[in-house]
C-alpha cells in the first residue's frame, strides 16, 4: 500500500509544541489549502483545513520559526485517530509529517518582505475541468 500526502498551505494559527510524558517533543499545526476549479463558466475555489503532526527536534524548529499566516510545504502520510467520547465513537483525519519545509516570502502583510532568493515560492493556480467530489 502507499500513503503519501504532499501539501502547501498557510497556518491557520500559531503552532503549539508540547512534550509526551517521555519527553518527545510534539507540534501541531493546522493549515489552509486551497485549490481551484472551473464550475460551469466560473472559477470556484475550494479550501480545505488539515491538521497536521510533527515529531522530533523538526516539531520543535516548527513551533519555533513558523507562525500564522506562513506558508509551509508539508509531505508525510495521512493518518486516523479514534476515540470515545460521552459513550459516541469520534474519529479524525490527520497528516504526520515526515517533512516540513518553510516557504518564505509568504507574510507579506505583516511586515516580512521577501528577499527575493531560492526560498521565494509562490504555488500556481492550477484548475481543473473536473467538478469536486
Amino acid at each position: 500500500m502507499f500513503n503519501k500526502v504532499i501539501l502547501i498551505g498557510n497556518l491557520t494559527k500559531d503552532p503549539e509544541l508540547r512534550y509526551t510524558p517521555q519527553g518527545t517533543p510534539v507540534c501541531t499545526m493546522r493549515i489552509a489549502s486551497s485549490t481551484k476549479y472551473k464550475s460551469g463558466d466560473s472559477m470556484k475555489e475550494e479550501t480545505l483545513f488539515i491538521d497536521v503532526v510533527v515529531w522530533g527536534k523538526q516539531g520543535e524548529s516548527a513551533a519555533q520559526h513558523l507562525e500564522k499566516g506562513r506558508s509551509v510545504l508539508v509531505e508525510g502520510r495521512l493518518q486516523e485517530r479514534r476515540w470515545e467520547t460521552d459513550g459516541q465513537q469520534k474519529s479524525k483525519f490527520e497528516v504526520v509529517a515526515q517533512s516540513v519545509k518553510f516557504l518564505y516570502g509568504s507574510k507579506r502583510a505583516a511586515g516580512h518582505e521577501s528577499s527575493g532568493g531560492e526560498g521565494d515560492f509562490s504555488p500556481p493556480d492550477e484548475t481543473t475541468d473536473l467538478e469536486p467530489f
